[in-house]
């Protein structure tokens, strides 16, 4: 198929090229000169490779152009490719002529260090640098690699709209605009309740786009803006939501490890830690888990009337938040998920629990290294009655949701399904410190540019 197209040599297939001379299309990440020698440092967005100039065999103009080259200057580099060991990526070029095709004057991101705030303000241009550039590759082989898992597995894909009526899950953290002449409408906070309409007519499906959350909060995990994958599927218990997930985030993992170790070397990622990473993970229910943060003496700060602070046992019935999760997860080295929530805690649509109806099918997987919640799912209610009564117990309008009733009226079946999401996987895979680094344009309350 590509036979239509110019072809083009790039960095990391080098290796395939030893001893052939090629043309190389990109950017100066970094330049050198000694004497009669300039060593280029060129980046394609498949990698970086040093070229050497030698001014007796290039010439005076060729030599001056090498000379002239700036940091993130774009130029195309002609050369014969050469083996060497000591180098990064085992190559070589030996450069024999080189074409301008602009220079860059005072590129702002220097080898200096930065603040944050500065290089998220040069957010386009931080994009570049070896780290983000890592990242970033990390995260289109683990949206390959979701995408991959599923198609290759019956799944089919569908698309949820951006656009809908009501909140999926019944909150007022909804970005809200008017749509024309018919009323509000809000940015999806979850592609699932449409899913489910879609797994009843073809069994197993996935939706996989941006979610939106007008929550108002700082942490190193949350986007207002995020990426998530939600399959659904008919027939399937909690149990089988859960193996599924545990299948799915396995195979992102070691797919990672399989096709990213050069970026995962970059990062200065522990990849043992990553090899860990096999089914079965750890399972344990909520009850269990408020069990074990009582004996390890894990507190909950809790204010008083009086505005005062005092520390308590875990209560149960309460969500867990960041600290109870990583304090939970330091028992373990590889993904725990925790089921089995009190039902006054999750969503309405999740099935209660019949042998507790103080708790629902639900389940969270939680990655290990501080990484925290990576996964949300649970078992549908599938009973008319009782979603009905769920919705009037969350004082949610019945119109808006009648034709997720109506699924319970044709042709009810027990189903489950899950998010995933991408950001908090990425993360958590290249031991990023905040989630704003993986995601290309990250949009959080404080920012909306670049």
């Amino acid at each position: 198929m590509m036979s239509r197209y110019k072809s083009f040599v790039t960095i990391e297939k080098l290796t395939d090229h030893i001893g052939e001379t090629v043309t190389l299309n990109g950017w100066v990440y970094d330049k050198t000169e000694k004497g009669k020698l300039a060593f280029i440092k060129l980046r394609d967005g498949s990698g970086i490779v040093q070229g050497v100039v030698f001014r007796p065999n290039v010439g005076d103009e060729v030599f001056g152009r090498a000379q002239e080259l700036t940091q993130e200057s774009s130029v195309s580099i002609t050369g014969t490719v050469r083996a060497e060991q000591r180098a990064p990526g085992g190559v070589e070029v030996d450069v024999a002529d080189i074409v301008i095709h602009q220079i860059s004057r005072d590129y702002p991101i220097t080898p200096k260090e930065h603040g944050v705030e500065f290089l998220m303000e040069h957010r386009h241009l931080w994009l570049r640098s070896t780290r983000q550039h890592a990242i970033m590759r990390v995260r289109a082989t683990v949206i390959k690699a979701i995408r991959d898992f599923f198609d290759g597995n019956g799944f089919r894909l569908m698309d949820s709209p951006i656009f809908t009526p009501n909140a999926c899950e019944g909150t007022s953290t909804l970005f809200e605009t008017d749509y024309f002449d018919l009323g509000k409408a809000y940015l999806t906070q979850s592609g699932q309740l449409y899913a489910e309409a879609s797994a009843m007519a073809l069994g197993r499906v996935y939706t996989f786009g941006p979610t939106f959350r007008a929550e108002k909060s700082k942490t190193r995990r949350h986007l207002t803006e995020f990426w998530m994958v939600e399959p659904e599927m008919a027939y399937f218990d909690l149990n089988d939501d859960m193996d599924l997930a545990e299948d799915l985030v396995e195979y992102i993992v070691q797919t990672v490890l399989e096709t990213n170790e050069r970026e995962l070397r970059a990062l200065e990622r522990d990849i043992t830690k990553l090899e860990k990473v096999r089914r079965p993970f750890h399972r344990i229910s909520y009850t269990e888990a408020v069990d074990w943060l009582r004996a390890n003496n894990i507190k909950l700060n809790r204010k008083q009337a009086d505005g005062t602070e005092i520390q308590i046992d875990f209560p149960w019935g309460e969500d867990f938040g960041a600290p109870q999760e990583e304090a939970i997860m330091t028992q373990f080295e590889k993904p725990c998920i925790i089921h089995r929530y009190p039902s006054e805690v999750k969503a309405f649509y999740m099935k209660r629990d019949p042998e507790n109806p103080k708790t629902v099918l639900a389940m969270d997987m939680l990655a290990p290294e501080g990484a925290g919640e990576i996964i949300g799912g649970s078992q549908r209610e599938d009973n008319h009655d009782a979603l009905l009564e769920r919705l009037r117990h969350e004082n949610l309008p019945e119109d808006a949701f009648q034709w997720y009733l109506d699924l319970r009226k044709f042709g009810s079946v027990p189903h489950s399904g899950f998010g995933l999401g991408v950001e908090r996987t990425v993360k958590w895979i290249t031991g990023a410190e905040h989630i704003r680094e993986v995601i290309p344009f990250p949009r959080m309350i404080y920012r909306i540019v670049p």
